[in-house]
């Protein structure tokens, strides 16, 4: 009773349009008034305050730092001419240009909408000029800023191991390393999708034709990526810095704070004092509200792991069936609605104490399932209805949430496909972190 109580709340609040984090903290307070009396409510402050006072967590608001004096200092816009003199003159170079310049600025920002609002006001006119219907440009890049949250840094996966505490075996920088072959893998699937569907654009109209811009010289290129250079190092410092033990995660977030800082003031020179105050209060207001969830979140999972809830789920599922392939499908239905309607941190709360068990239980590596959660959630933010990515691009390229819902569908479709591919074949995850011996 009290699991169906604290879900149903939440539920309704969902659905009557209240964020995220309040509908998380209200069906908590909700729940625990009704099953343990006012005097539990003394618990809050204490679970809200120990759930954000964790020194791993300090990651999350430097690397949200970093994202946004990257921006500032001219990285994003140096990236997206390096990749365009490279592979624009490519019939469907600009998908490429979008995805590549997404998974370069993903491995700064850590973050999929904040990557979507960096390269989106330069990318969405890019593609619509060279033949792309805004729909299907605005889609693709939703669905290439999801990147964000599987390419190292990726502040998704410091939240998971935080959640997952001390029964979860593998490092943040296991987590970092493994979520690269899978970002790359979801990048080349949209990059299919893009190309199936102009293809099939052009052939039903007559009219319809892909520009395709005039191949840059080798010079060109050669300054185009000494331009980007100073981009192209970063994701190169932190996750080496990582690798070879220089650094841990949070210090890499400081790292890269500080060598933005540095490109920004003394090499592009695109940063000035007067900047710093609109870089903090970009970096103080993204960071409130992800530890507002997080905080709400903690709540929310205390209540379901106190309450034995998660062992009641999992006990159901295995009731189910007791096959290992139909346990890890149901699963990730589970995500994939999941994510269709809450962010990635507030699902981390809530899944993590009830599905680990279970993962554990069915002898899967705890390093696949946090990857394949992640991308999960990943296709989350540009599933319609409360695909956050979404409402990013639709407000850049000026469409309505029902036009980019529409061209988002191949990619989502693409998305899946991959996601099973992961899910069922473990070395996709594994195989990188294990070459490189990062436990």
């Amino acid at each position: 009773m009290i699991g169906w109580l604290l879900f149903a709340v939440f539920i309704l609040l969902l659905f009557l349009n209240v964020p995220i984090a309040i509908a998380l903290a209200a069906a908590s307070i909700i729940t625990l008034l009704f099953t343990t009396g006012a005097s539990s409510l003394s618990l809050l402050a204490d679970i809200m305050y120990a759930s954000t006072a964790k020194f791993t967590l300090l990651a999350i608001p430097f690397f949200i730092l970093a994202g946004v004096i990257m921006e500032y200092s001219g990285i994003s816009k140096r990236l997206i001419h390096f990749a365009n003199l490279t592979v624009g003159h490519l019939k469907g170079g600009m998908a490429l240009v979008t995805v590549f310049t997404a998974i370069f600025f993903s491995a700064i920002s850590g973050s999929g909408p904040a990557t979507v609002a960096a390269i989106g006001s330069i990318l969405i006119p890019a593609l619509v000029k060279n033949g792309y219907p805004k729909n299907i440009s605005s889609g693709l890049l939703a669905s290439s800023g999801a990147i964000g949250i599987i390419i190292p840094p990726s502040i998704a996966f410091i939240v998971f191991a935080v959640v997952a505490g001390d029964q979860f075996p593998a490092s943040i920088g296991r987590l970092f390393i493994a979520g690269i072959v899978p970002g790359i893998l979801i990048g080349i699937g949209l990059l299919i999708a893009t190309m199936f569907v102009m293809w099939k654009n052009i052939k039903e109209n007559s009219d319809g034709k892909l520009n395709v811009q005039r191949k840059a010289s080798f010079i060109e290129v050669i300054k185009g990526f000494f331009s980007a250079f100073w981009g192209l190092l970063v994701p190169v410092i932190i996750l080496g810095g990582i690798y070879r033990g220089v650094f841990t995660p949070t210090e890499a977030a400081v790292v890269a704070v500080f060598y933005g800082l540095f490109v920004g003031f003394f090499i592009h020179r695109e940063l000035n004092w007067r900047d710093l105050k609109n870089i903090m209060v970009d970096t103080s207001i993204q960071t409130a509200v992800v530890m507002l969830i997080v905080s709400s979140a903690s709540v929310f999972a205390y209540i379901i792991t106190t309450e034995q809830i998660a062992q009641n789920i999992s006990n159901f599922l295995f009731s189910l069936s007791d096959s290992k392939i139909i346990i890890l499908l149901t699963i990730n239905i589970i995500l994939l609605i999941a994510g269709a309607f809450i962010d990635a941190i507030s699902a981390y709360y809530l899944f993590i104490p009830i599905l680990l068990p279970i993962i554990m239980k069915l002898g899967v590596d705890p390093t696949v399932f946090a990857v394949f959660m992640t991308v999960n959630l990943a296709i989350g933010q540009f599933t319609p209805p409360v695909g956050i990515n979404l409402y990013v691009a639709a407000g850049i390229s000026g469409i309505s949430l029902k036009d980019i819902s529409k061209g988002v569908v191949p990619y989502v479709i693409v998305s899946i496909l991959v996601l099973m591919l992961i899910t069922y074949i473990p070395a996709i995850s594994t195989w990188l972190p294990n070459l490189l011996g990062v436990k």
